[in-house]
């Protein structure tokens, strides 16, 4: 059965921020005036438990013991981000070029408002087909059910989308699990390729070989 559709990661697949997100994260706690003790991998545990909707708050206020700082922390954040966001190189003629033979999706893990305004830095609000923020769903990937809010918005069946994703858990085991080819995003610094996924690339290569990659799988 033949593809019709390339669904996509954000972070660290098709944006990257220029420093290190302790740097960003030590930036935006000085300017909310926030104490900040917690490490990157104890944000990344306490987002997971969080699965944040709207905003980052309820999981800086977890780390934060309750306190009602995570707001600020989490807008001053979101600013950081922002500021420092960078598409990889032809990111937007690589979407272009896909659009013109396959229904091009996104499905980016994130409260709402962090992902929607790194759409809107980047200028993609009308780039894809569709897109799905995991903070308007009650579970983000490695959930079946993100990636069938994905598949539901471009009217495609798994067999016949491919997913283009860094993360092993949430993007390679997820999609795969779904039931979607899967093109591993590999970079210095990244995950190893994992053996789950169908065809690994590195990131800087990306714009050049997927075209051709999407058409041999297809």
């Amino acid at each position: 059965m033949a593809l019709s559709a390339v669904v996509f990661d954000l972070d660290y697949t098709l944006a990257v921020v220029r420093r290190d997100r302790a740097t960003l994260l030590a930036e935006a706690a000085a300017t909310a005036d926030v104490p900040v003790d917690f490490s990157r991998e104890e944000y990344g545990a306490a987002h997971q438990r969080a699965h944040a909707h709207e905003t980052r708050a309820p999981i800086f206020a977890d780390l934060l013991g309750g306190n009602d700082d995570g707001e600020a922390l989490a807008e001053a954040y979101r600013t950081a981000i922002a500021d420092d966001l960078e598409p990889i190189d032809d990111a937007e003629t690589l979407i272009a070029d896909l659009r013109e033979r396959y229904k091009v999706g996104l499905l980016t893990n994130g409260p709402v408002l962090a992902q929607r305004d790194k759409l809107a830095t980047l200028g993609w609000e009308g780039l894809f087909d569709a897109a799905v923020i995991t903070g308007e769903l009650e579970a983000g990937k490695p959930d079946r059910g993100a990636f069938e809010a994905i598949l539901d918005a471009l009217d495609v069946a798994p067999e016949r989308a491919v997913y283009v994703g860094d993360s092993i858990e949430a993007d390679v085991v997820g999609a795969s699990e779904a039931g979607l080819f899967v093109v591993q995003v590999c970079y210095p610094g990244g995950p190893d390729p994992d053996p789950r996924a169908d065809v690994h690339v590195d990131r800087a290569a990306l714009t050049e070989r997927l075209p051709a990659i999407v058409r041999e799988l297809d």
